[in-house]
């Protein structure tokens, strides 16, 4: 590829820290703690969102390793398009990061009820999987042939032509260079045009060099950076002044692998929740422009920085129910309310949990995370097993 993402999804991902591995009997128990380590679900106030879009009838382009269907908690929600690497099929390491995007925006869980596994931002929209690079640890990356050049632009260009509503891209590095390239400008212009919203990772070296990240900075793109659970601005999140908002992007469960689940950091997890929202949005309000939906986003935001704006915060901190509340006031007419449906357990509506089980859910929650947290530093200190892209 002409060293096509030499520094690809690992500049836009901190991603790996934990893998679950679940036994075939021990499954719910390992479902269940995925869920309850979603603290992004409350975060981004989706209950709340989930009352008036899910994201029905929008297809979401990934663009990224490639997303695995036969994940329990996207079954069903995998439409397949090209491989444009140029690698031979079935060689490498194949899907780890972009199943794990994928998962943040469309998973559906699984399960009776769909009460275990992950919930994407939009549970009921579509994914369509692009694959444009390779696994950050994939050896093959060194060798990777020529064809794969500008894959990342024939990917935009092939989402846009393909009915994708919004096209989301955890990634960075453009084709081998910071400065981007001009095949990939003119693809998202092209995909604009064809009223395609875009997404991307804003980068993860904001506490050391701080470079300009493609294709987060080219115009017209919503570039996410990561906050934490404080919504602190991540020590790793690129600080730049094409950055439009931020999103939780530390301690971030979801899926990996056919039967796994994955913990970890990085603005790509925060791109993919953005990209999530812009997906509700959409379905929400199919009228608006790529414009009109990014402002929805860039103005439905919480914990705005004084004046409004800065290079770590962006507008502030993204915000599912007030995306939708400023699109509504934009204008566009609506779709039809979403009905109630089988993507997020018992729903927004269901009554709150007595006491008692409210507290013994918490002391699980608390459980759960302790247990991730000792994981990670046994997987810290035996060393670190690879970055993800």
């Amino acid at each position: 590829m002409s060293r096509l993402f030499a520094a690809l999804l690992a500049a836009a991902c901190v991603l790996v820290l934990v893998l679950v591995l679940p036994a075939r009997g021990a499954a719910d128990d390992v479902g269940a703690s995925a869920r309850a380590g979603q603290w992004q679900l409350g975060a981004l106030r989706l209950p709340e969102a989930w009352r008036h879009s899910r994201g029905e009838g929008v297809l979401v382009a990934v663009l990224d390793t490639g997303v695995n269907a036969r994940h329990p908690d996207l079954a069903g929600a995998v439409v397949q398009g090209p491989d444009l690497t140029g690698a031979a099929p079935g060689s490498g390491q194949w899907g780890h990061h972009g199943t794990a995007m994928a998962g943040l925006i469309a998973g559906r869980g699984h399960g009776p009820g769909r009460l275990y596994g992950v919930i994407g931002v939009a549970p009921a929209a579509r994914i369509l999987s692009i694959r444009v690079t390779l696994e950050s640890g994939d050896p093959l990356r060194a060798r990777q042939p020529p064809d794969g050049r500008d894959s990342l632009a024939r990917g935009i260009r092939y989402a846009a032509d393909h009915g994708a509503g919004v096209i989301s891209m955890s990634l960075g590095g453009g084709s081998g260079a910071w400065e981007g390239s001009a095949a990939e400008e003119e693809a998202v212009q092209y995909a604009l045009g064809r009223g395609a919203v875009l997404v991307a990772s804003s980068g993860n070296d904001g506490d050391t060099v701080n470079r300009k990240n493609f294709p987060a900075a080219y115009p017209g793109v919503i570039a996410v950076g990561a906050v934490d659970r404080r919504f602190r601005v991540a020590r790793f999140s690129n600080r730049q002044d094409y950055l439009s908002v931020v999103a939780p992007g530390t301690e971030i469960v979801t899926a990996d692998g056919a039967r796994s689940y994955v913990v970890g950091d990085g603005t790509s997890s925060a791109a993919a929740l953005v990209a999530g929202i812009v997906a509700l949005v959409r379905s929400a309000f199919p009228g608006l422009s790529p414009h009109d939906v990014r402002t929805a986003v860039e103005r439905g935001t919480r914990r705005r920085p004084p004046g409004g704006y800065d290079r770590s915060y962006g507008h502030g901190v993204a915000d599912a129910p007030l995306a939708l509340r400023v699109a509504a006031r934009l204008g566009a007419p609506a779709a039809p309310p979403a009905r109630p449906g089988p993507y997020f357990g018992p729903g927004p509506g269901a009554p709150a949990p007595a006491g008692r089980t409210a507290v013994v859910a918490g002391m699980v929650g608390l459980l759960v995370f302790l247990s991730v947290r000792m994981v990670v530093a046994h997987w810290r200190r035996k060393g670190r097993g690879g970055d993800s892209p």
